[in-house]
């Protein structure tokens, strides 16, 4: 809309579309500008707040406007008025621009309307569908979960069974164990004070031999492993006498905890099998809402697996234990037998180590006592050279002393005086480096005589060695019982 007095707009911007003879009816445009100008009443004939006289007056003297004036407003084209332009007149009306963005404006809101409708109806289409397949499988999860539930129940019931069945003869033969695990204990005692004597002669040892070597590590292992053994066997005897105890009071809860997986696997079997079309289905408002369970599915497996541990006095309890039992004594009889020959097998090779070095020290001290002789041999050859060396020193001093009386002129440094000089030099050196050479010989010497004295010592302290390890420790472990023993079948 311009303003009186306002500059004129170009309107190439806009193009004017094709004239059209069809003009919209006047409904549509009543609902369309309703929306778009509240303060327009279609139905009241075009009134408007302001100046409404003026502008209805040429309104309906236009012959234009005609179609859209109301049925009190038209007038027959004889009666009327010649059209007086008027500026206040022109203050009111709307420019093509208007007009074309009005109509643009109606157009996509008709398109927006009808895409959104569109949109609509497709998503309430897929919606609908997509709800129906949520729906069959939600309860085909339900199913199948009331399928795996009567399962879960259906094993557990056999395995109850199963241990009812089995209790009798499994009492049996868990007493049969429980005194064969008693003879058991009772044969570990043997090996054990073996062990222990073995480390009590051993501390005997002197010197260097006194060592914690291999053998002792070996036998603090081994008596470590025997009391473990006894350990286990009075703990699993312990167990044994327990659970012949239990084995009645067991059989009791069995039996109630298999009479409630009966009346529970009857009643989920039935709702495993129901349809939306079997008999009986019915609603039962706020169902969901009751929730009188106690138990979670761990709960309710590890209550009955409870009840089945405690009523194994054959097979859970019974059987699980006497297979413990077995597996215990095959196992520390192997334990026993395997750290025996280990240390048998240590002590063979410490006796071999210690004969090896008493062997090699005697060879050393052979060749010590040999090394001992030519050094002191090379001690005497060193001396006997600083004296030969002494005689040299002598006449080279000698000459030079009788240089010194040439008298004047003849007091000459000539390559004589010179080559006397230098002599002498050598001749002292020579003599300095022996006398140095002696003392290291002779500090060798006494350096062997030391060795000699350790070496000897050491073939004493190896000798007692071998007589302790070789003698008495491998002398008791000649006997050691047999696995038929350590298993408590002798």
């Amino acid at each position: 809309m311009e303003l009186l007095g306002s500059s004129l707009t170009a309107t190439c911007a806009h193009p004017t579309p094709a004239p059209s003879s069809f003009l919209p009816a006047l409904s549509s445009l009543a609902s369309s500008y309703r929306d778009r100008f509240p303060h327009y009443n279609l139905n009241h004939g075009l009134s408007l707040p302001w100046n409404p006289s003026t502008y209805y007056k040429v309104v309906s003297n236009s012959p234009t406007l005609a179609p859209y004036c109301t049925r009190s407003q038209r007038v027959s084209e004889c009666t009327m008025l010649p059209f007086v332009s008027n500026r206040t007149t022109l203050f009111t009306r709307y420019t093509p621009d208007d007009w074309y963005r009005s109509n643009l404006t109606n157009y996509q809101e008709s398109n927006t309307s009808r895409h959104n409708s569109e949109r609509l109806r497709v998503d309430t289409a897929r919606l609908i569908q997509d709800k129906y397949q949520q729906t069959r499988k939600t309860q085909a999860d339900s199913t199948q979960n009331l399928g795996e539930r009567v399962n879960d129940i259906g094993f557990w019931k056999a395995e109850m069974l199963h241990e009812m069945d089995e209790m009798i003869g499994e009492t049996n033969a868990l007493t049969d164990v429980k005194k064969r695990l008693e003879r058991a204990l009772m044969e570990t005692e043997a090996p054990l004070q073996v062990a222990r004597e073995c480390l009590f002669h051993r501390e005997k040892r002197m010197g260097i031999d006194l060592v914690h070597d291999d053998v002792e590590k070996q036998l603090l292992t081994e008596v470590d492993i025997i009391l473990c053994c006894q350990e286990r066997m009075k703990l699993h005897l312990d167990k044994t006498i327990a659970q012949l105890a239990s084995n009645r009071a067991a059989q009791h809860e069995l039996e109630k905890d298999l009479s409630d997986k009966q009346a529970a696997y009857r009643i989920d079997d039935k709702c495993h099998h129901l349809r939306n079309t079997s008999e009986g289905v019915s609603y039962f408002r706020g169902v969901e809402k009751v929730d009188a369970t106690v138990s979670v599915p761990e709960s309710w497996a590890k209550f009955t697996d409870d009840n089945i541990l405690r009523s194994q006095s054959e097979r859970a309890a019974s059987a699980k234990l006497r297979d413990d039992v077995e597996n215990l004594l095959v196992v520390t009889a192997n334990e026993m037998w395997n750290q025996f020959n280990r240390v048998n097998l240590s002590l063979t090779n410490r006796v071999a180590e210690t004969a090896d070095a008493k062997n090699k020290i005697q060879v050393h001290l052979a060749k010590i006592l040999q090394e001992i002789f030519q050094t002191e041999m090379a001690i005497e050859s060193i001396k006997k050279a600083v004296r030969e060396k002494s005689a040299f020193l002598k006449v080279a001093q000698t000459r030079l002393d009788e240089r010194t009386r040439r008298p004047n002129i003849e007091l000459c440094r000539d390559m004589a005086q010179l080559r006397l000089v230098n002599e002498v030099y050598e001749v002292d050196d020579t003599i300095q480096t022996l006398q140095q050479r002696l003392r290291e010989a002779e500090d060798s010497l006494q350096s062997l005589v030391h060795t000699k004295a350790t070496l000897e010592h050491e073939l004493a302290v190896k000798a007692n060695t071998l007589y302790i390890d070789q003698e008495k420790c491998m002398g008791m472990r000649k006997s050691f019982p047999n696995t038929l023993r350590l298993v408590g079948f002798c």
